[in-house]
C-alpha cells in the first residue's frame, strides 16, 4: 500500500517509520523537513491511505483549509476533544469524511519506543469493520493490532487518559507516592469510563488497550508530555513557562478545557478533570489534593 503520514512531528516520524516495514510511506507536514520521503502537501493526499496526527486543537482549521475527500481511507493517529466546541475528533472528521472511510489509533504508544521497533499493541477502531481489518494489516511486524468497533470509547479513553497522565505527574511533582499514584489512576480509570459510558461507548473499551492500558502508560512515565505538564504545575510554573519548555503540544491541556465545559452541560461528575482544570487555571495543586480527599 501506498501511505501519506499528514504530520512530521515525533509522532507522524515513528509511524511513518513503523508503516514502512510493509508499505510506501510518504510523509508532509506544515513546514518542510529534511526527512526520508518528505513530500508535498498535495502529493501525500493524493494516496489511498492516510495517517493523520495534526493535532485535536488545530484539525478542525486544518481540514477546512487543505482537506478535500477524494475516497481516501483515512486512519486518525491523534487524541483530544477540541476546547473551543466540545467536538470529539469523530464529529469533527464527520463534516468531511464518511464514517465508512475513517478509522481511529488507540493503545499505548510513546513515539521514541516505536521508532527503536520495540513491541506493542494497539486498536484500530472504525464502525467499518472491513476498514479496520484493512488497517491493521498495514502496522509492523512488532505491532500488534487489533480492531474494534466502539469509535467512541476509543476517542474518550483516548483524550481522557491526558488529563489524568497530568494529574499524575502533579502526584509525582508533589512526591505524594506510589499508593497514591495508583489510587489516583485506578479512580481516573473510574472517571474516564463514567464519562464514556455518558456519550454511549462500551464498557469494555476501558479495561482494554485503548483504556486501561494507554492510561497506565501515559499516567506514569516522564516521557508522556502530559505527565511533565503535571510536574511543572507541581512546580508552580505556569501554563506559558511549561508549554515553552515542552517544546510540543499536550493534548490533555485542550482536552482538559473541552471536558470542563461537557461537564457543565451534562452535570456530570469529573472530580479529577475538574481539579486539573483549576490547578490549570492557577489553584494551588495543594488546595486541590486537599478537595479532591474530601469529595
Amino acid at each position: 500500500m501506498r501511505i501519506g503520514v499528514i504530520g512530521a512531528g515525533k509522532w507522524g516520524s515513528a509511524l511513518a517509520f513503523a508503516f514502512s516495514e510493509k508499505n510506501e510511506v510518504v510523509i508532509t507536514s506544515r513546514t518542510p523537513r529534511d526527512l526520508k520521503n518528505f513530500v508535498s502537501l498535495e502529493e501525500a493526499l493524493e494516496c489511498e491511505y492516510l495517517v493523520i496526527t495534526v493535532p485535536a486543537q488545530e484539525v478542525g482549521a486544518w481540514l477546512r483549509e487543505n482537506f478535500i475527500f477524494k475516497g481516501q481511507k483515512v486512519l486518525v493517529a491523534a487524541k483530544g476533544i477540541e476546547a473551543s466546541s466540545g467536538k470529539f475528533l469523530n464529529e469533527i472528521y464527520a463534516e468531511f469524511i464518511p464514517d465508512e472511510n475513517i478509522a481511529f489509533l488507540s493503545g499505548p504508544s510513546f513515539a521514541v519506543e516505536v521508532m527503536a521497533s520495540l513491541p506493542t499493541a494497539l486498536v484500530v477502531n472504525a464502525k467499518n469493520e472491513e476498514l479496520s481489518s484493512v488497517f491493521s494489516t498495514l502496522f509492523p511486524s512488532f505491532i500488534k493490532a487489533y480492531t474494534s468497533t466502539d469509535v467512541m470509547g476509543a476517542e474518550v479513553s483516548g483524550a481522557y487518559k491526558n488529563v489524568i497522565a497530568i494529574a499524575a505527574g502533579i502526584c509525582e511533582g508533589l512526591h505524594l507516592g506510589n499508593n497514591a499514584a495508583a489510587a489516583l489512576i485506578s479512580r481516573g480509570l473510574v472517571e474516564m469510563q463514567r464519562f464514556g459510558l455518558a456519550f454511549g461507548a462500551k464498557a469494555d473499551t476501558f479495561i482494554g488497550l485503548g483504556g486501561a492500558g494507554d492510561l497506565f502508560l501515559t499516567a506514569s512515565s516522564p516521557m508522556s508530555r502530559n505527565f511533565r505538564v503535571g510536574l511543572g504545575i507541581a512546580k508552580g510554573k505556569s501554563q506559558a513557562e511549561i508549554l515553552e519548555e515542552l517544546g510540543e503540544v499536550a493534548e490533555g491541556i485542550g482536552t482538559t478545557y473541552a471536558l470542563s465545559v461537557l461537564a457543565k452541560k451534562g452535570d456530570l461528575y469529573l472530580p479529577i478533570a475538574k481539579e486539573v482544570y483549576e490547578m490549570l487555571e492557577g489553584k494551588n495543586p495543594k488546595e486541590s489534593l486537599k478537595d479532591l480527599l474530601s469529595s
